[in-house]
């Protein structure tokens, strides 16, 4: 169930990072640019560093910096969208989930 949660919130944080892209102040070349850009450069980073079949292998520590960083910059996204509330609790539940995760595959990983 946790892994599902950590999709969706991977998912919701691209779908987050796109509207604010779309928001940016600027003509509609440079939104669509943001709208596609921003959330394209998170996903790739994710993909290279944080996600469970990565295409780099690094130190837990550098996965959850990827997952702070992209997480981080979708709360904060949601604030300045003016979505203060919901920055919280999109921010508080990928913290929790984060670290679910984190530790069940950890232990999943020593009960082998």
């Amino acid at each position: 169930m946790n892994d599902l949660v950590a999709f969706l919130w991977e998912m919701l944080a691209l779908g987050v990072l796109a509207w604010w892209g779309w928001s940016a102040v600027g003509p509609v070349w440079l939104k669509a640019v943001a709208a596609v850009g921003v959330p394209g450069a998170a996903a790739t980073l994710w993909g290279l560093f944080a996600a469970p079949k990565a295409r780099f292998k690094v130190p837990m520590v550098a996965v959850l910096a990827v997952k702070a960083l992209v997480f981080g910059a979708a709360t904060l996204a949601l604030a300045g969208l003016g979505h203060g509330t919901w920055a919280v609790v999109f921010g508080g539940v990928a913290a929790v989930n984060t670290a679910l995760v984190t530790v069940f595959r950890r232990s999943a990983s020593y009960a082998r």
